[in-house]
């Protein structure tokens, strides 16, 4: 039984060009990059032209990277990182309700410790109005972060737009672009945040390993408290073959943009193949034209998403609902969008990705075809 993977917004495999990169730290550069010897040379050097990797594709210095364990860790960082230094300031934060769990969740933890937090409704697409987020400031406002990309549905957030209002009220801004990095242009300087985060196995490097975009002269508490790596920002010896393997990947992912045209191609193939197969009710989640070029959150309606995905095993996909003894559960993304729950339960998300063929789509629309018929 051949495998298809079309849930590339869940995880990549690593890129050969990542593996290879890697190997030589498995096999001799042991050194600890804060070390002042030979070996500890050929580490810090390798971290360091990481790092300069990552900086090339979010067209930021050097200095302004962290490395981090994951996207997770970078989130935390900022949310807790913020409210500890400036909580003098004011304790007030912005988000949506459409943000990754590793958003939500410490922004409920920190209300326990005194913060405000907002959350901003979206629209039928998931998207967020910039007007919304901007009456939401007040003078205790301290930090807005709203997801570049959303992971479920693929929208993508008017985030340039939004961080001019931070600006103009002088407050800082966070953007989690995990499903974005490798998909789309990821600009600092064009989408203006303070913080950007970042995880490698979104774009073909290993799990364990991601980044912070942390803005030249702004200081936050660190996430870890140690000794001085990452310049007093991360402390912790730097997993020096995950850094290495995250700048790979990230320099292949620069290098290679335009492979996101072919990848969206394929998807709109995907869907005019999907939105013919007869008697079956399909409708699509996420924004038609501000969303990105790999995801596809489709609702097979009236039907429930993980029963069709528990008769095709071998398509690796996601669900957008949960099913628990007989009860379904959309996940807060769809009803933050205000699905249906007749709806939503039947909604699957497909992401396409850099190793997926015209015959693995031909292959899953067939599947689907005989699944969908019963």
């Amino acid at each position: 039984m051949n495998q298809i993977y079309l849930d590339y917004n869940a995880s990549t495999p690593i890129a050969e060009q990542v593996r290879e990169a890697m190997l030589p730290f498995l096999e001799n550069h042991y050194g600890n990059p804060s070390a002042l010897h030979f070996a500890g040379a050929g580490a810090k050097q390798a971290v360091e032209q990481a790092r300069q990797q990552v900086a090339t594709l979010l067209n930021c210095k050097p200095s302004e990277v962290v490395f981090t364990s994951c996207a997770s860790e970078s989130n935390n960082n900022v949310l807790k990182g913020v409210f500890q230094r400036l909580k003098e300031k004011g304790n007030h934060i912005i988000t949506t309700k459409v943000e990754h769990p590793s958003i939500l969740n410490p922004c409920e933890y920190l209300e326990k410790q005194g913060a405000k937090i907002t959350y901003i409704e979206v629209d039928q697409y998931g998207r967020v109005s910039p007007h919304d987020i901007e009456k939401a400031i007040t003078h205790n406002t301290i930090l807005i972060s709203v997801m570049h990309a959303n992971n479920e549905v693929g929208t993508l957030q008017p985030i340039e737009e939004i961080s001019e209002i931070a600006k103009k009220h002088h407050v800082l801004f966070h953007t989690d672009a995990s499903q974005s990095i490798g998909k789309v242009s990821v600009d600092v300087e064009k989408l203006g945040v303070d913080f950007l985060s970042l995880a490698g196995h979104k774009v073909y490097a290993p799990k364990g390993i991601g980044a912070l975009f942390i803005r030249e002269g702004i200081e936050i508490e660190p996430f870890i408290h140690g000794a001085g790596h990452e310049s007093g920002r991360r402390a912790g010896t730097e997993n020096v073959l995950l850094a290495v393997g995250l700048g790979e990947a990230c320099e292949v992912a620069y290098q290679n943009l335009d492979e996101n045209i072919q990848i969206k191609e394929l998807r709109n193939y995907f869907w005019d193949q999907l939105i013919q197969i007869p008697e079956v009710d399909i409708s699509l989640n996420g924004h038609p034209k501000f969303c990105l070029p790999n995801t596809l959150n489709i609702n097979f309606e009236n039907r429930v998403g993980q029963d069709i995905l528990d008769a095709v095993p071998q398509i690796a996909a996601s669900t957008g609902s949960a099913c628990h003894a007989g009860e379904i559960n959309l996940s807060p993304v769809l009803k933050a969008m205000g699905v249906k729950e007749s709806v939503g339960m039947g909604a699957v998300r497909f992401s396409l990705g850099r190793y997926t063929t015209k015959n693995e789509i031909d292959t899953t629309v067939q599947l689907l075809k005989s699944v969908l018929k019963t």
